[in-house]
């Protein structure tokens, strides 16, 4: 059975990013040129990143997808939360309870959505 295997978030500059996702997820690049940059998530699975040009960046500017960090408790989730604004991460919604559990999104430099949920 075939499955996606590498998502990839749009950017301005990959290397910033990187460093960006590399900071805020405690990973390495697995994968690095000027323009696209990809780190293994687990086994066959890839997070990249790529350099649009920004006026293909602006046309794309409404973000339909997010990347989630799924985490145990409510807890980590509120832990998380801080730690990020801690590090100046931009929060777009901030933590609160939906049907699901607790959730709250944050947004890396481009505008990408970063949601941290409950492992389902």
């Amino acid at each position: 059975m075939t499955a996606p295997n590498m998502f990839i978030i749009y950017v301005a500059d990959a290397p910033t990013a990187a460093r960006f996702y590399s900071d805020l997820f405690d990973i390495t690049p697995s994968f690095e040129t000027p323009g696209f940059v990809a780190f293994d998530l687990s086994d066959g699975v890839q997070l990249a990143l790529w350099n649009l040009p920004q006026e293909e960046l602006d046309r794309a500017s409404v973000r339909t997808s997010e990347l989630c960090l799924a985490l145990p408790a409510n807890e980590l989730i509120d832990e998380q939360f801080q730690a990020w604004k801690n590090k100046g991460v931009r929060i777009v919604s901030e933590p609160r309870d939906e049907a699901f559990g607790r959730t709250f999104v944050a947004a890396d430099p481009d505008g990408n959505l970063i949601r941290v949920a409950p492992v389902d």
